[in-house]
């Protein structure tokens, strides 16, 4: 899986450094903001992405059942 970007992970530290002042009424320090992200990138990164492929995978497939249907030409048609 590719790393972020600085700016993708400097832009989600500052939302949920918002989230969490919002939600819990206290700050978060820069560094509690990056020990978060890494915490939830390592433990649900690989799922989000799993779960990414499979959604992906499914469409394609059930893209590819209908193709026959959608691109064939009868032969009396013509």
């Amino acid at each position: 899986m590719t790393d972020l970007s600085a700016e993708r992970k400097k832009a989600i530290q500052s939302e949920l450094t918002a989230f969490y002042a919002d939600t819990f009424d206290q700050e978060l320090s820069d560094y509690q903001a990056q020990r978060l992200l890494q915490f939830f990138i390592q433990t649900l990164g690989p799922s989000v992405y799993n779960q990414g492929v499979q959604d992906t995978r499914a469409f394609i497939a059930d893209k590819l059942d209908h193709i026959e249907g959608d691109v064939y030409m009868s032969e009396t048609e013509g």
